[in-house]
């Protein structure tokens, strides 16, 4: 009919265009079960908001790059002994992001702690934070190309603008002086911003020697840990304890 396209344009150029598409579907329904003119009005504000909610949700789940999609759901407590429930809750619910505390995930590979990291991401972009996922290998890279392309101002500027900032595997690699500075300046600007999730199989100590250079080593760790949970995880690699194998008694000769 001419006056339900009149208003759905009308929702269109009110930037209201979820709504707009599903006004027939709404109005029909608020007809055949003769509902108020509020009850109606609730329904198609109500409609618009959910969607908007959706593709925002969608958005910054794309923006924030993870590797993959780890619901904390699926990470299993019960093979971390260095995390107790009680904590394991209190990550989840995120009041330390609010708070721009930072959280260091320690431990050999496998035992779970890309897997939190990204778990806890997922949560936070549900509760309608910005997150930016990126490895340490493909973050110095980014710093370093700053100046030439604009694909990496871009990536930068997403992890400045983003509440929390995920960088996986800090220091599996030593870094050069220049490196190190890139890397400082970051962690510098990102200083009382916004919080950060760093995995790594090295000790704080360890990094110094990494970093090169004491004094930038010193700067950057005093940013990190200033205000920050530690997590050391000890256990026996994940991957190990649930490996696939070739051989297993039934195929063993005797």
């Amino acid at each position: 009919m001419r006056q339900i396209q009149q208003l759905q344009d009308a929702l269109v150029s009110l930037r209201l265009s979820e709504a707009s598409s599903e006004l027939p579907a709404i109005l029909a329904k608020a007809e055949k079960d003769q509902v108020s003119y509020l009850s109606f009005l609730n329904t198609l504000v109500e409609y618009e908001r959910n969607k908007r909610d959706e593709k925002n949700m969608e958005k910054r789940l794309k923006l924030a790059s993870f590797p993959c999609i780890a619901p904390l759901d699926d990470f299993n407590l019960e093979e971390q002994e260095s995390l107790s429930q009680k904590e394991f809750n209190q990550l989840k619910e995120l009041a330390w992001v609010e708070q721009i505390f930072n959280l260091i995930l320690l431990g050999p590979p496998g035992v779970g702690k890309t897997h939190l990291a990204v778990g806890l991401g997922l949560e936070a972009i549900q509760k309608g934070y910005k997150v930016s996922f990126i490895s340490m290998g493909e973050l110095v890279h980014t710093l370093k190309t700053l100046d030439i392309t604009r694909k990496s101002q871009t990536r930068i500027k997403r992890i400045k603008d983003s509440h929390l900032v995920i960088i996986d595997d800090l220091m599996y690699a030593a870094m050069d002086p220049r490196e190190a500075n890139l890397f400082f300046q970051l962690v510098n600007d990102l200083y009382n911003q916004s919080s950060i999730i760093l995995t790594s199989n090295r000790s704080p100590k360890e990094w110094t020697e990494l970093l090169g250079d004491v004094g930038v080593a010193t700067a950057i760790l005093d940013r990190l840990i200033h205000r920050a949970e530690i997590v050391s995880f000890n256990e026996d690699s994940h991957r190990m304890r649930n490996r696939q194998r070739i051989f297993n008694e039934e195929s063993v000769q005797k």
